[in-house]
């Protein structure tokens, strides 16, 4: 006689488990709340770091007084543009203006062509020395300005170029030419080779390859060599101080020093001067701001 086993039930009193929920898993390059916050406050502590001392600057450049930077709280009551309004009709300002865009464009042009036919040239071409040269140039950088600044007013004494734009653009491209040939180097390196043979077999001679070809590729690498030489232009004192003896040829950052003399300094003027002098650097940013972040990057991937 055969039996069959029945499936027992479950207990009626017994509850199926509750399902577990499924963890959440944070995605790659996914920050936690704790995390995302940190880094939020992190930007926003840098950013008014960043920022407090422009607008500082354009606060105080709108007190009619000299001594309102000592009293800030005093400005609030009495603002005014009348500083902007002397220092654009009562001083060199015009003059200033165009002998900072005469020097910086001028060393802007000559010192980016000269780096990039050298930091092409060291890039593509193995000739002898070519290491040494480009640490030579490295060396011309480790002399203050103090020291080079007697032999170059010879120089320039000697060419008749005191007291001229030639003469201080010059100067400058002696302070970026270096520094901008090993960042065009490096970037040239980024660039294949390839490029080179193909432009040789369409029959381009190797300077119609550097500039048809590699120079815009290169595009990125010559905005940030561009900026740096034009920043250097508009900001150096020491050498636009010496060279230039005309008040109506001074720079942006000589011109500033007018405003200060033996027994007083006009900061209300200086303050609204410095902000009148970061609106064409800022326009120039702005024209090689998208070709910036790229260039400062991609020169350091091969060396």
């Amino acid at each position: 006689m055969s039996t069959t086993t029945l499936p027992t039930a479950a207990p009626v009193d017994q509850a199926p488990a509750a399902a577990t929920p499924p963890r959440k898993v944070r995605g790659r390059g996914q920050r936690s709340r704790a995390g995302s916050l940190v880094s939020h406050l992190i930007l926003i502590v840098a950013s008014f770091a960043a920022l407090f001392p422009i607008a500082w600057l354009v606060f105080l450049s709108l007190g009619p007084d000299k001594d309102d930077y000592l009293h800030p709280e005093r400005i609030f009551g009495k603002m005014t543009f009348d500083n902007y309004t002397f220092v654009l009709t009562e001083t060199n300002f015009s003059d200033w203006l165009v002998s900072t865009l005469i020097v910086s464009l001028g060393t802007t042009v000559i010192g980016v062509l000269v780096a990039a036919t050298t930091g092409y040239a060291v890039s593509r071409m193995r000739f002898p020395g070519y290491r040494k040269f480009m640490w030579l140039l490295l060396v011309t950088q480790m002399f203050p300005v103090a020291v080079l600044m007697v032999p170059m007013y010879e120089i320039l004494s000697e060419l008749r170029l005191i007291d001229s734009y030639l003469g201080l653009i010059l100067v400058y491209c002696t302070t970026a030419v270096p520094y901008c040939a090993w960042l065009l180097k490096g970037y040239f390196d980024t660039i294949p080779f390839e490029i080179d043979e193909a432009g040789r077999v369409d029959g381009l001679s190797p300077f119609g390859t550097f500039a048809r070809l590699i120079l815009p590729l290169a595009r990125p690498g010559l905005a940030v060599a561009g900026f740096y030489s034009f920043i250097t232009a508009v900001g150096e004192v020491a050498f636009a101080t010496v060279f230039m003896l005309s008040d109506t040829k001074y720079t942006f950052a000589v011109g500033l020093q007018s405003f200060v003399s033996e027994h007083d300094a006009q900061r209300q003027y200086m303050a609204a001067t410095a902000v009148l002098v970061a609106i064409p650097v800022s326009a120039f940013f702005y024209l090689v701001q998208k070709n910036l972040v790229t260039g400062l990057t991609a020169g350091g991937t091969k060396g």
